[in-house]
């Protein structure tokens, strides 16, 4: 698409669907602009998407608000944001998502070593470490806690189905990105911090409880090509443990071609090493996953094991609901 088509796209699919008046507005503003969406063409096109734009300018300082003074800030301001948008790429690591993703780990035989493709700074491999409060549809809600007791990140999620009975058993852990972030590193956690959407200040919360949390047993970060690592990362698994694969909104940054060889390895890794595969993306990132579900399923994120889908999941970890 277009770059204004894009941010319009995004303004309404997006932004309105989750929750952000901020950037439905700003996209809005983009996509109106000529020449915004100018300066934004001279920029490679995977650089050019409204969370990156939109990060990297609340990173160099913009002022909150309507577009209408964000605009004049920005086009004066080029030169800063556009330096931040070339080097650095949307991180968001959001811990919530792990409430989805635990209800089909949990049911994972362990011990488990899990392992995350496209992790940003690690926060969704410390899934046994959180603290999780699970609302049903009547209103009754569940906490789980490590065994160790209550943990200072507690993820709340609405779920339609059952309820998670017990944490997985994680005796190994790690991760690989193209660009490893470390939530020790000030600049690193500032970044984090401005992936977050403006009206979501419970997600920044999380984070930073969650970032303190690993920042005390940092995990094992490998910088590479995730098509290229994962079989290395599971190979040093310790081979008493289920291997389990994660991604959660990773692959819609590889090309079509590059996520279906990831599915294929994916599958390889599964028969020729027992690899289970847990995948969180949007609907229109495996058109084969999603060519599986229920008719009238109308999803924002599709989880799925092993290519299968198993839940539809909200994009930020705020609900699951099993098929």
């Amino acid at each position: 698409m277009e770059t204004a088509a894009v941010y319009a796209h995004f303004a309404l699919s997006q932004a309105r669907n989750g929750g952000s008046p901020t950037y439905e507005d700003w996209a809005s503003g983009v996509a109106a602009d000529p020449e915004v969406c100018a300066l934004l063409d001279t920029l490679p096109e995977p650089k050019r998407q409204p969370n990156l734009l939109f990060a990297a300018a609340r990173l160099a300082g913009a002022p909150a608000g309507a577009w209408a003074a964000v605009r004049s800030w920005l086009v004066a301001a080029w030169p800063g944001v556009e330096h931040e948008m070339r080097t650095r790429a949307t991180q968001t690591n959001e811990p919530r998502r792990c409430a989805t993703l635990l209800p089909t780990l949990a049911a994972v035989d362990g011990p488990v070593a899990l392992v995350e493709v496209g992790a940003s700074a690690g926060l969704c491999l410390y899934p046994d470490r959180y603290s999780y409060a699970y609302t049903t549809p009547d209103g009754t809600v569940t906490r789980l806690d490590p065994a160790t007791g209550p943990s200072d990140v507690l993820l709340p999620c609405t779920i339609e189905g059952p309820v998670p009975t017990r944490l997985p058993d994680v005796v190994w852990r790690a991760g690989i990105d193209l660009n490893p972030l470390d939530v020790r590193d000030p600049a690193d956690l500032a970044w984090l911090e401005a992936l977050v959407w403006p009206e979501h200040t419970d997600r920044v919360g999380t984070l930073r409880a969650a970032a303190r949390l690993v920042a005390a047993d940092s995990p094992h970060l490998v910088a590479g090509d995730l098509l290229a690592g994962v079989a290395d990362l599971v190979a040093a698994a310790p081979a008493e443990a289920t291997v389990v694969v994660q991604n959660s909104a990773v692959l819609c940054y590889l090309p079509l071609p590059e996520r279906a060889e990831f599915a294929a390895t994916m599958d390889r890794l599964r028969r020729t090493r027992g690899v289970v595969w847990l995948s969180n993306e949007g609907w229109t990132v495996l058109p084969d996953v999603a060519a599986k579900l229920p008719a009238g399923a109308d999803p924002q994120f599709i989880l799925a094991r092993d290519g299968e889908p198993v839940a539809l999941t909200d994009p930020h970890g705020r609900s699951v609901r099993p098929l």
